[in-house]
């Protein structure tokens, strides 16, 4: 990995997936010596569901009922 001039790193998907690192996921830089190691931050994770849901809330433009879409996902 190479460190972009904004200061900026990919992280692999592998990585972000088994840390559960999601957009917007808030985390921290600990250094020690001369290791620096990434980690979710606290709490963080705990309230990301429901923040998730009030942001969705009333963003639906289908007027379709649940049977509807059922329909549509199943078949």
């Amino acid at each position: 990995m190479r460190i972009t001039s904004k200061g900026q790193v990919t992280i692999p998907i592998e990585i972000r997936e088994k840390a559960g690192l999601l957009p917007d996921t808030e985390v921290e830089f600990r250094i020690k010596g001369n290791t620096v190691t990434l980690k979710r931050q606290t709490g963080s994770s705990s309230r990301r569901p429901r923040d998730l849901i009030n942001r969705m809330r009333r963003k639906a433009t289908v007027a379709m009922t649940t049977d509807e879409i059922l329909a549509l996902t199943r078949g």
